[in-house]
């Protein structure tokens, strides 16, 4: 069993509004510091496979598939035991 910690952000180079309109509440919090803001998807999966290279595999067809639009964002993930 194993649990993955899926990230989904988008690409640099791909406009973010929600970060924008993030930052920008940020600011009229007062917190000035803020540079930038980008958001993205944080995903939990629990996966009953018994080897490791079995769930990584998986994973990587969840994100490809679904998870993320890889014209416009990117993915990591961290694959622990559950």
């Amino acid at each position: 069993m194993f649990l993955a910690t899926v990230r989904v952000t988008l690409k640099p180079t791909v406009n973010d509004p929600q970060g924008l309109t993030i930052a920008r509440a940020l600011a009229s919090l007062g917190f000035d510091s803020v540079e930038g803001v980008r958001a993205g998807k944080f995903i939990e999966i629990t996966l009953d496979e018994a080897e490791r290279s079995e769930a990584e595999k998986h994973v990587i067809e969840m994100c490809e598939k679904l998870l993320a639009n890889p014209v416009i964002e990117r993915y990591s993930f961290d694959l622990n035991p559950a």
